[in-house]
């Protein structure tokens, strides 16, 4: 059995995560419930941070909130030192609520509003990361009507999709997201911003896939980028002050992922980087990274109390929770795997192998298969590990399902950092219909 950051078994034989007993966290907040184990987000953020300050590179890292946004989770990476990215209105919004500071702020998405771009101006956001030629003329527009300057980088597609075990390096270029490097699409747009009064171009992004355990793929995206930053500075004079090479690193979810350090990430993307500024004699650029799952993913963990159970003679065990697609929907969705435990019966051996149910009326709600465990009851609490990424952001209430509570433990200490949902909670924005007098 493996455990993640400072989760251990006490000598209850229960499962406890920042020095609290997940049973009486179960017990004291309900369930399903998500639990951060906060000493391990932090300690992968100092791991990104310290491993660019040892190689004396000017760098920002920022958080990809998509992965998990509360107003709590804003304010502990801002204590941390990392920069944010936001891809809404609402994650910005929440930021702003959290009080991060908003230069170090950045906003993707591939389809910003007008209202959205309008607040963003108004906050004074440090960058926006521009996706397509209708983005760069509204921000265009947008920044001369309310006369404000924006920075910004633009997003390139650089032909190269990144899997775990795989690179391809064609077919990337079919994505909805960024400028296409191999059609010339990132030089028409360079050369647009070069006309534009309140847009200053910063540098170049790209992100090349998720769930990554090697290196290869930033490398060979490094690559390309500097090979084009070689020729933009040739043919229009431009050098850019950031580079941003995105996210994606992996975490382990079960016994089949191998992930690396996070400082071997930050490490061979710099030799990289360093490798083509000298080949090219151009000055170092400001590099960016944007790690999500990798700052919270494996730092979650989601609290079930066990419920039903069928029995299908020689063919399976059902074992219901009761959670299910409601706040985890990537089993549904990716047919992703997670590994878990009996929270209050670490030490017993197991007995049976089971498959975990949600609660929702679907099929296909299903979290785990073939989970080995000790014979279950009533009584027991099921802890799913690594669920601190896409869980609660991805979160929704299927069958009129109240969303779970967030809680932060560390240092013993338990802080509710997001309530639970009520009834009272799912129907408040219903507006009832009015009486409707038929016309004969």
């Amino acid at each position: 059995m493996f455990l993640h950051g400072t989760s251990t078994v006490n000598n209850k034989g229960h499962l406890e995560i920042g020095g609290v007993d997940t049973i009486d966290l179960a017990t004291n907040y309900g369930t399903p419930l998500y639990v951060y184990d906060v000493a391990l987000i932090k300690e992968r953020a100092q791991g990104f941070i310290k491993t660019f300050d040892k190689l004396g590179v000017k760098a920002q890292v920022a958080y990809a909130s998509k992965a998990f946004s509360s107003i709590a989770v804003f304010q502990l990476v801002e204590e941390e030192g990392l920069s944010l990215d936001v891809v809404s209105g609402g994650e910005l919004y929440t930021a702003i609520a959290a009080g991060f500071p908003v230069e170090r702020i950045h906003f993707h998405g591939n389809n910003k509003s007008v209202h959205e771009i309008e607040m963003a101006l108004q906050a004074g956001i440090g960058c926006f990361v521009v996706d397509n030629f209708y983005e760069l003329t509204l921000l265009e527009e947008t920044c001369r009507q309310l006369q404000k300057k924006a920075k910004i980088l633009i997003r390139i597609t650089p032909g190269i999709e990144a899997h775990t075990h795989d690179y391809i390096l064609t077919g990337q270029e079919d994505s909805k997201f960024g400028f296409d490097l191999q059609s010339g699409q990132a030089d028409e747009a360079l050369k647009l911003i070069q006309t534009f009064d309140f847009v200053e171009l910063l540098g170049i992004h790209s992100h090349i896939g998720s769930q990554i355990f090697e290196t290869t793929g930033f490398i060979m995206a490094a690559e390309k980028l500097f090979e084009k930053i070689n020729d933009w500075n040739i043919k229009f004079k431009y050098t850019p002050k950031v580079v941003n090479l995105g996210g994606g690193f992996g975490i382990r979810y079960t016994s089949e992922d191998d992930p690396i350090p996070v400082s071997r990430y930050v490490e061979e993307i710099v030799a990289a980087v360093n490798v083509k500024v000298k080949e090219y004699n151009l000055e170092m650029p400001e590099i960016w990274i944007e790690p999500g799952r990798s700052l919270v993913g494996d730092a979650g963990t989601t609290l079930y109390s066990i419920g039903s159970r069928k029995e299908v003679p020689n063919v399976r065990k059902y074992v219901a929770v009761d959670g299910g697609m409601s706040d985890n929907i990537r089993p549904a969705l990716y047919e992703a795997k997670y590994e878990a435990v009996i929270a209050n019966r670490m030490r017993d051996e197991n007995e049976e192998v089971v498959s975990i149910a949600g609660k929702c009326c679907e099929s296909g709600d299903m979290l785990i298969w073939d989970l080995p465990l000790p014979k279950s009851t009533s009584d027991d609490i099921l802890a799913v590990f690594c669920t601190g990424a896409y869980g609660y952001s991805m979160a929704n209430n299927y069958n009129r399902i109240p969303r779970p509570a967030v809680v932060f433990v560390e240092n013993g200490q338990a802080e509710l950092v997001v309530k639970r949902e009520s009834y009272e909670d799912l129907v408040k924005l219903d507006v009832p219909l009015k009486k409707v007098i038929k016309q004969k």
